[in-house]
């Protein structure tokens, strides 16, 4: 697909929820229009490469179900009557709201909730702003890096790692716990020129057989929540049989010795009988890491969604170590670069306003929240007014009938600021339009690469669209929040951000679109030392500390975790009454609940369907395509059978996040998952589940 000659031709950065966080070129076809849409062939990263549901985003953004005026509620919540009002009347309404709230139970009873529909600094955090002058409820963002980033940290120290264009000069490239294929395009880019340029193998470690392991040289097929175990198993071997850099060892890692005695009892056996995946798979696959000096993990997200997920990121990482593949060019780790980029967001979030004292609701566990439990509330009143930006907890949060039940209550006001209707806007009782990335500015980081981007605004908004600034600004003022962010545009705010975070300034990041702040190599590499301060890899990690969030303080207990890499067996795993484990992994053309409402995604996507191993399809009776039920303690799903052998037998796979009306009972696929709080500091656990298998 290629820009038209003639056509006006605007940059832009992709702000939806994905490592790769795309630079863009979008056809501009008039002043409200907008055509083709491909990556940026100058990005050193994007390399003209972007993801299918992207490339048509002309779909999405002029999709005539788009939000265009502010709504009222007539009626019940859910019964999907609005009636139409103007922006003034519906701002006032929820500032009274909040300001009734604020009167009756405190600032605490008001919580505005968001994530990261948009990526956007301005518009994504500056909620955040509103929360700190106001002293609203504080929410702890768990849905994503809750988990991934405590392991990361626990043995590396910062959140960095090899430059992830460095694929390009690896021998072997191991993609681990995530399926870029479907969600970030861009790995699959640089791993292919390595293995056209240098011969490279890829080696994939999933659950099942997905887009990404069926391009794979080594494919290594593991039940849910095993990674720990495969790791440990993998670096067993590379200790017996020589592979293991004991000069790096001694001179990078915390207690080298005393990790390789811990690992003399992990053998690939004892793995092959928690993971599924056969012992000599594990032998092979440890020696091809051993024999290559320029292995470069890419490490993801998804395996991290399980209750053992921070200790299993912990085991992957630890391999690099052990084999000192950090020394070398196309060789190390990578799992995000966010930790490079240490932005100044004191006027975006009005951090000179935050009071650390204030309590911090886990954004996971918004159902129980808002079902008044104790000690989700914290000992304080309950949250009876919301605004919510950027999310769609009614489909995307865990245990979806809990966060349902507390959505619809009738004393608790809800505002919903989004694009579309979606699940969560139908329970609301105001309704704002909102624009969309191409028709607001904003500033990005690419947390899968090293750039900070410019995401200009290219077009106007349809109907009375706000972003979410213009928003927050409004209702700041009627609530008599007063800040100097508020009387900014948001281009100020990114300029000021910018120059105080020692970058280019907004003029020169508008020549220049991105700029590129890779860390130099021995930086990236932890050849100056880890980021600990003994500069060492710890293989025996401060678990405790992890525990502790600036402004939230101890999170949930430690318990047992293991205090070196192995597997730990808090997963929820199958019993009699569950005889299944099931992950709902992300889809090719969704991401989270966005896409989900283009005819094109939903097209490629056919329905609501769980892979099921053959064998375990024909021990219920069931053949491929036939309805069924799965359910869990938390609820039941109705969906269709689709038969898998790329799959461990007694793992189910449901790649989602389907609308819950494409459900026959209207009831979406995190109806089965679970809020649990996992050491060492929560985070969503939605591919940790147990659940039964039944004909419908």
């Amino acid at each position: 697909m290629n820009i038209r000659p003639n056509i006006k031709t605007g940059k832009s950065v992709c702000p939806h929820d994905c490592p790769s966080a795309c630079a863009l070129e979008v056809e501009l076809l008039d002043e409200h229009t907008i055509g083709r849409v491909r990556g940026s062939k100058d990005n050193s990263y994007t390399l003209g490469v972007i993801c299918e549901k992207v490339g048509r985003y002309a779909e999405r953004i002029h999709h005539p179900d788009r939000l265009l005026h502010p709504l009222k509620r007539k009626g019940a919540k859910g019964d999907g009557q609005w009636q139409r009002l103007s922006w003034d009347d519906a701002m006032g309404e929820v500032a009274e709201a909040f300001l009734k709230a604020e009167e009756r139970y405190g600032a605490l009873s008001v919580w505005p909730y968001y994530y990261a529909g948009t990526m956007g600094l301005v518009m994504r955090d500056g909620i955040n702003r509103l929360r700190h002058v106001k002293k609203y409820s504080g929410m702890y963002d768990t849905f994503c890096v809750a988990l991934s980033w405590p392991g990361f940290l626990a043995g590396c120290g910062r959140m960095t790692g090899s430059d992830p264009r460095e694929m390009q000069k690896s021998d072997l490239i191991v993609i681990w716990g995530t399926n870029p294929v479907n969600t970030q395009v861009n790995v699959m880019t640089h791993a292919s020129l390595a293995r056209k340029t240098r011969g490279a193998k890829i080696a994939c470690v999933d659950v099942y057989d997905t887009g990404t392991m069926k391009q794979a040289d080594v494919k290594m097929i593991i039940r849910p929540g095993t990674d720990g175990a495969l790791a440990c198993a993998v670096m067993h071997v590379l200790f017996r049989d020589g592979y293991a850099d004991r000069a790096y060892l001694e001179k990078y890692t915390d207690v080298p010795r005393e990790f390789e005695a811990h690992l003399q009892s992990r053998s690939p056996e004892w793995a092959a009988a928690i993971c599924g995946c056969p012992a000599a798979e594990i032998e092979a696959f440890a020696k091809l890491i051993g024999q290559t000096e320029r292995t470069y993990l890419r490490i993801g997200y998804g395996f991290t969604r399980s209750r053992n997920g921070s200790v299993n990121m912990h085991a992957v990482t630890a391999i690099a170590a052990v084999t000192g593949s950090w020394q070398h060019e196309g060789g190390g780790a990578f799992h995000s670069n966010s930790g490079m980029y240490k932005w100044n967001k004191t006027l975006i979030e009005g951090l000179e306003c935050r009071d650390p004292s204030i309590r911090q609701l886990d954004q996971s566990r918004i159902g129980p929240v808002l079902l008044n439990n104790p000690y989700d509330l914290a000992g304080g009143p309950p949250v009876t007014a919301m605004i919510m930006q950027n999310t769609n907890p009614a489909s995307v949060a865990p245990d979806q009938t809990k966060v349902r039940q507390g959505l619809m209550r009738d004393d608790l006001f809800l505002c919903v600021h989004e694009q579309f209707m979606t699940e969560t806007a139908q329970l609301a009782d105001i309704v704002l339009p909102a624009t969309m990335f191409l028709e607001h500015d904003d500033i990005y980081q690419g947390g899968g690469h090293q750039h900070i981007m410019l995401g200009a605004k290219l077009v106007e908004a349809p109907g009375e669209c706000r972003n979410n600034h213009e928003v927050i600004a409004d209702l700041a003022r009627r609530v008599g929040a007063k800040h100097q962010g508020f009387d900014m545009t948001p281009r100020e705010l990114i300029d000021w951000t910018l120059k105080n975070s020692n970058r280019p300034d907004l003029e020169k990041l508008e020549q220049e679109t991105w700029i590129d702040v890779q860390q130099d190599f021995e930086t990236a590499h932890f050849l100056n030392g880890f980021g600990h301060p003994d500069g060492k890899f710890r293989f025996k990690p401060d678990w405790q500390a992890a525990r502790f969030k600036p402004g939230i303080g101890p999170f949930g207990p430690v318990g047992d975790i293991p205090p070196m890499p192995d597997h730990w067996g808090v997963i929820e795993e199958a019993t009699e009454t569950y005889p299944f484990r099931l992950a709902t992994s992300p889809a090719r053309t969704f991401l989270n609940s966005t896409f989900n409402e283009t005819p094109s995604s939903r097209k490629r996507e056919g329905r609501p369907t769980v892979f099921v191993h053959p064998e375990d399809l024909a021990a219920q009776g069931l053949k491929d395509g036939d309805k069924v039920r799965l359910g869990s303690a938390r609820g039941v799903v109705t969906l269709h059978a689709k038969v898998m052998d790329g799959i461990r037998r007694g793992v189910l796979i449901a790649e989602s996040i389907w609308p819950n009306d494409a459900f026959e009972d209207g009831k979406g696929i995190n109806t089965l998952t679970g809020c649990d709080q996992p050491a060492p500091a929560a985070g969503g656990v939605f591919h940790d589940n147990r659940v039964w298998l039944k004909p419908a």
